[in-house]
């Protein structure tokens, strides 16, 4: 039983997206082969990594309209209060941000970190600095979403980075969506920002590792003050 649930986690299914980019990847390395064997022995191991790239694994997500839960794998890159990107119409008022920045080895399937009606998309073309900059926010290529949820609206923002080029929305307005419910995905790299309102303490730190629809990064109605952490 052990060994075949560790083979479900290694043999996850794969988004339909990521097909075509498989099979270049495989094409390249077959015609590598013709070259040099040692050409396509690297392209294979490029096909795997395009493979594993575009994963999209079962989650176990907490349900609870207190909880925030990240809508990326990756690492938490901020925790700070900011003005919402403008063509959100979230106000001019700061909202609690928290920021989570994809490497090329995370999965990158977006989840819904409430469940609510999406009331409105805006994709925004703009640069393509790396993500983890700040002004990514507001300067690179994102894709908008804000949720009306049982806390009041937030904000879900898919943002472009150096490496990625290809910013996919699954949703429409007017779409409802679950606490963990996947609605995008971002292609190759990139970070996602979750603006929520007043009432929300963040539950994770700087420098933490997110799973999407699992790690719950914020809560509201909470008494617990400010995340303590520690560094071994």
């Amino acid at each position: 039983m052990d060994v075949w649930h560790s083979i479900k986690n290694v043999l996850v299914p794969v988004r339909r997206e990521g097909y075509p980019f498989i099979a270049v990847f495989l094409l390249a390395a077959i015609l590598l082969g013709f070259v040099a064997d040692w050409l396509f022995w690297i392209g294979l191991i490029l096909t795997v990594w395009c493979v594993y790239f575009f994963r999209d694994p079962e989650r176990v997500t907490p349900i609870d309209e207190d909880l925030v839960i990240s809508p990326a794998d990756g690492r938490v890159s901020a925790v700070t209060r900011v003005v919402p990107p403008a063509e959100l119409d979230l106000g001019a008022a700061p909202m609690l941000r928290i920021s989570v920045f994809m490497n090329v080895f995370d999965c990158h399937v977006n989840r819904a970190p409430l469940a609510g009606s999406i009331d409105r998309i805006v994709y925004s073309k703009g640069s393509f600095l790396n993500a983890e900059l700040d002004k990514a926010s507001t300067e690179n290529e994102r894709n908008g979403m804000v949720i009306t949820t049982s806390r009041g609206e937030i904000g879900v923002v898919q943002i472009a980075g150096l490496v990625a080029r290809r910013i996919l929305c699954f949703v429409e307005e007017g779409d409802r969506l679950e606490t963990g419910g996947r609605f995008g995905l971002i292609r190759f790299g990139s970070r996602l920002d979750v603006f929520l309102p007043e009432g929300a303490r963040p539950r994770v730190a700087v420098g933490q590792t997110a799973i999407a629809g699992e790690t719950v990064i914020a809560e509201f109605n909470s008494p617990k003050g400010p995340v303590v952490t520690r560094r071994d």
